[in-house]
Parts: C-alpha cells; structure tokens; sequence
C-alpha cells in the first residue's frame, strides 16, 4: 500500500484523477514486486545498495516488459516531449529511473522501517507468502502488458531484441543485488565528526532537488509543456538532470552515516520528496491544483502523524535508559 501510494496515489493520480480505476492492478504490480524486492534483499543480506539495483530491474520488469513505454513512440507522448534515438525513449527512462527507484522502491522500505523498526533487518513472510508474492508479482507485470498498454496504445509490441535485452539486465542485476552487493557490504560506520544539517533543512534540500529533477526531464504536470524546454536540448537534459539526481544520493548517503543523524532526519528527507513530487503534479491544470492541495494536506497529517510516534518513541527510549 505505501508504493501504491507514493509512486501513484502522490503523484500521477493527481493529475490523472482516473488512476484510481486501475487501483487493484496498482497495488499488485507496485505492492507485490517492491515487497519481493524488500525480502530477497534482507533475506541474502544486502543494504541500500542492493535495493537500488533491484530498483533498477523493477523499473525495466514496468516500463520496459510491462508497459513497454520506453520503446513505444506514441505511449505517453514521450517521444514528443524527450529524446528519442535507437528506439528507446531516452528522457522518459531517466526520469521514470529517478521516480521507481526513490519512490516505489526506497521510500515505501524507509517508511516501513520507521514504522516497525523492530523489524528493519527482517524478513516480513515465510516461504508460503514469498512464494505468493513472486506470482503476484507476474501477475502484475503481465497486468499491465495486457491492460493498460493494450489500452494505451493498442497494437504495439517491444522489439524481440530489445525484449531480450531488458531480461538479461534484469538477471544481471538481480545478480548484482542478492549475490556481489551483499559480499562486499559493510555495516554503516558512523562518522561522529560528521554532521548533517538539522531535519528542516534536509526537507528544504530534499524539495528543491526533487523538483529541479522532475521539471527537467517531465513535462509540468504531466501535461504541459517542459520548463526548460526552449533553454537547453533535449540531450543535455539528460546531463542536467544527472547532474542534480546524483549528487542528491551523495548527499542522502552521507547524511546517513553523520554522527547526528535520526528518525526525525529520515523523516524531513521522506516527506521533502514526497511534497515536491506531489507539488509538480499540480502545475498541470487547476483541476490538478485543486487535487494536489489536498494530497498535499493528507501528506502533512500522515508525517505530522508519524513524527509524533517517533517522538513518542524516543520518549520511551529514553525512560528506559534512564532505568
């Protein structure tokens, strides 16, 4: 449920009010291959990294075998508003990189963990579940082969080549993930020199490169025009928008391993992705305006809501320790 809600329910459904049509399919596809992701990393042993490349392969399993959006030149308009060469919708990919591998994948896990955080470094189903996650996921994968990119451009299927392409990459950093990553992983060393900014500053950071990532490579609000469109080329989009995304993960990654940093940091930078994500949506139409101020309402309530249980948490903790 939380995927569901941070890859679509935030953010397309705001300007795509119809999304929620497709809910059912929704949670199966996100729900059950980002919880799949989420146990086979904990299971073999991997960190954040792991993830991020499991990350990648789900974004591939979607866009690429599923909704076949990164080579189809009419769905979405994508090969309108980005670049295209060789076949592949080369702005679309890049962005859709950036929204499934922060919110389907990372975010949903950092949530849960705040959450449960009893339960960070443990499996969530035993044999029996994980094995009806793994179908479910397929389910899903083939739901959207024969649902909504059926519907959205009908007739259309990926090159053989290309097809075979995305599976092999998919393999390989399935690989990655549960069987290198995991063997070269090292526990977070925690630097107490180093310090992260306080948590409303990692919110405003968290927001104003998110949005500087989304307005390059998306059109506003999904349904205008590029904001940078006239000011640079279609190629050094995809630079530009590189140069914001990777220095964001340096910055997140650092941030972790500082001396002073906790739950209410990891919160800030969850809920500056959120918001600016959700925030972009709404420069679409005053429909979508209308909508987003209200998700945007729902988004404060639920961090308003979670920061008091780690509060709270803390508060125990603390008691405790003073015992």
């Amino acid at each position: 449920m939380l995927t569901t809600l941070c890859a679509e329910l935030t953010f397309t459904a705001v300007a795509v009010p119809s999304t929620w049509i497709v809910l059912p399919l929704l949670l199966v596809m996100y729900g059950a291959g980002v919880l799949l992701i989420r146990e086979a990393v904990v299971r073999f042993g991997g960190g954040w990294p792991s993830l991020v490349a499991l990350g990648l392969a789900y974004q591939l399993a979607e866009d690429g075998l599923g909704l076949q959006a990164l080579n189809s030149p009419d769905m979405y308009g994508a090969a309108d508003w980005g670049l295209r060469a060789f076949g592949i919708n080369w702005t679309y990919w890049e962005s859709q990189i950036g929204i499934h591998v922060v919110l389907s994948v990372l975010l949903p896990v950092m949530i849960a963990d705040l959450l449960f955080p009893h339960l960070r470094d443990r499996p969530y189903l035993r044999g029996g579940g994980l094995t009806v996650t793994c179908v479910m996921a397929v389910i899903g994968v083939l739901g959207l082969r024969l649902g909504i990119s059926a519907t959205e451009d009908p007739g259309y299927r990926t090159p053989m080549g290309w097809t075979v392409l995305y599976l092999a990459a998919i393999a390989a950093l399935a690989w990655l993930a549960l069987r290198v990553l995991p063997r070269r992983r090292t526990r977070d060393v925690i630097h107490p020199s180093r310090k992260a900014p306080r948590p409303l500053m990692v919110g405003i950071v968290s927001v104003y490169l998110t949005m500087a990532f989304l307005t390059t490579l998306l059109p506003l609000g999904l349904d205008g025009d590029l904001l940078l469109g006239d000011a640079m080329s279609k190629p050094f989009m995809l630079v530009a928008a590189a140069m914001t995304a990777l220095p964001f993960a340096w910055l997140a990654a650092r941030w972790r391993t500082a001396g002073n940093w906790t739950d209410r940091h990891r919160l800030w930078l969850i809920g500056g992705i959120l918001v600016s994500h959700t925030a972009f949506m709404m420069l679409g139409s005053l429909t979508s305006a209308l909508i987003g101020l209200i998700t945007l309402g729902l988004e404060a309530l639920a961090l308003r809501a979670l920061g008091h249980r780690l509060e709270r948490s803390d508060a125990a903790r603390m008691q405790i320790q003073a015992r």
